[in-house]
């Protein structure tokens, strides 16, 4: 079968005894630590119409083997709670299995592992009904979905077989929340919009919102990919910042995602974590990266076909014009390392485009602004920012 080889690599033990139906055509994955109100995850999905394809959801209930006991005996509960859900709430075309409580290793144990565990689990299953264009979707314990969530979500991929994966609208739930907080997915949803904007604006190819409860990929994609990666947290920005250097990724917009808003330190980046440190006056979400920043790396972006098998002192004269910041950090990067490598690989100029996006990608971008504004900028009010970009879009 198509992933018998990925699956003998990772060497995980089955989580479900029982056989897939040879129709499912779509799987949800949901990690789950520490998650009390599970249950009203799996009520949205159970309202969910299907279109064609028979779909699971796999829960995994996870902690690190050195988890305290509060921890573990919370999960277990929830296991509990979640069996008794699944056999109260039987739906025609929709089996839910909830795995677990799986103890991770302490090194590893985290988001990226978790959900690494349940999506293997999920190629494991389309291995064995030899489904290698089945779809694998990542949602989050604490996420609601809209009723049109599964028609949507496989609509989307029959009407669009190149795709090789997408993102999910989404949204984050505001009901309830006092003033602060709610001014703060405020603020952090311009944001999100804002960065994802900003680099469609300078000519970034790979440009997408990266959450980890609104992403979807074929699994013999993420075969090819070689699996979810184990971080402990941006494991999501990765895979997907990644899966794009293999083939086109789409945006569905026609359904939408509701995570939670709520506060976390579980994490160490994230939307918890920054709502945490808003609410404690630790940051301040009504700054953001100054679009000069962004304005630079457009200028650098223009000229980039003509690196293509330039020599050092060629490629110095043509970016002495561009600005300070550009300059200093190419050679802070050492780039012209990866330019010369990305020459000595590259027969031509549509080849060089995309090695150089491969180079050049968004962890780059995010460490360039990062060295920007270290030097030679101050983070600028957010909406100001909105209103330049907007600006020059119409320009």
């Amino acid at each position: 079968m198509f992933a018998d080889k990925y699956l003998l690599k990772n060497q995980n033990s089955p989580l479900i005894s029982e056989n897939p139906d040879p129709e499912t055509g779509l799987i949800v994955v949901i990690p789950c630590l520490r998650e009390p109100e599970l249950q009203k995850t799996l009520d949205s999905l159970r309202q969910c119409a299907r279109r064609s394809s028979k779909v699971e959801v796999l829960v995994l209930i996870n902690h690190s083997e050195t988890a305290d006991a509060q921890t573990k005996e919370l999960n277990h509960q929830t296991k509990k709670q979640a069996d008794l859900w699944v056999k109260n709430n039987r739906v025609e075309g929709i089996r839910f299995y909830i795995m677990g409580p799986v103890e991770l290793r302490k090194k590893w144990a985290g988001a990226g592992l978790a959900r690494k565990r349940g999506m293997d689990e999920a190629i494991r299953r389309f291995n064995l009904i030899g489904k290698p264009e089945g779809i694998i979707v990542s949602l989050d314990a604490d996420t609601l979905v809209q009723e049109n969530y599964f028609y949507e979500i496989e609509q989307y991929f029959d009407n669009n077989p190149q795709k090789i994966g997408a993102t999910i609208a989404f949204e984050h739930q505001k009901k309830d929340l006092d003033n602060k907080q709610l001014e703060g997915i405020l603020l952090y949803e311009k944001y999100l919009k804002y960065y994802k904007n900003a680099l469609d604006f300078i000519g970034y190819p790979y440009s997408m919102f990266t959450v980890g409860s609104a992403f979807a990929v074929r699994a013999l994609a993420y075969v090819k990919r070689g699996g979810m990666n184990r971080r402990q947290a941006g494991e999501d920005f990765y895979f997907l910042q990644n899966l794009a250097q293999m083939g086109e990724l789409g945006e569905i917009t026609k359904t939408r995602v509701f995570p939670s808003a709520r506060l976390s330190d579980r994490v160490p980046f994230g939307t918890g974590p920054i709502l945490q440190k808003w609410m404690n006056d630790e940051e301040d979400l009504r700054q953001s990266y100054n679009f000069s920043a962004f304005e630079n790396l457009k200028d650098f972006f223009a000229i980039k076909n003509k690196f293509f098998h330039v020599g050092v002192s060629e490629f110095n004269r043509m970016i002495e014009p561009l600005n300070i910041p550009v300059k200093e950090f190419i050679k802070h990067d050492n780039f012209w390392n990866e330019l010369e490598e990305i020459n000595r690989n590259c027969s031509s100029p549509d080849t060089f485009h995309i090695r150089f996006f491969q180079k050049f990608n968004a962890f780059k971008i995010l460490k360039f602004l990062n060295f920007a504004h270290e030097s030679f900028y101050s983070k600028a009010d957010l909406e100001t920012q909105i209103k330049r970009l907007d600006q020059e879009k119409q320009a």
